[in-house]
């Protein structure tokens, strides 16, 4: 998070999800800042983070499509696999929708 971007109910609101349990510090960036995560007990502790964290993650997914940093392909069940390009992946990784480790990016 940006501290240039954080007023005092930011503070706070983040200061109550982390003693929640529902944001957690997993590391700090190159930049020096703090890495959060926010997990899935916030779908049930505090919906509207998990909704507002959601529908960011899914406006993000679009914008990447429309730009063509990804491709979506779909199984006989329509279930998606999203394949990124290794720009879609430095887009994404900025945006901090990428999990901490499991993914990797594909050269296309």
């Amino acid at each position: 998070m940006d501290d240039d971007y954080m007023d005092d109910e930011d503070y706070v609101a983040l200061e109550q999800y982390l003693d929640m349990g529902v944001i957690e510090v997993v590391g700090v960036d190159d930049n020096g800042e703090l890495i959060f995560v926010i997990n899935e007990t916030a779908k049930d502790l505090a919906p509207e983070l998990w909704q507002a964290h959601s529908e960011y993650v899914d406006n993000t997914l679009v914008k990447m499509y429309e730009k063509g940093l990804i491709d979506i392909e779909y199984n006989e069940n329509l279930e998606a696999t999203i394949h990124m390009s290794k720009e879609g992946y430095n887009f994404a990784k900025e945006r901090g929708i990428l999990p901490i480790e499991g993914l990797e990016d594909e050269e296309s």
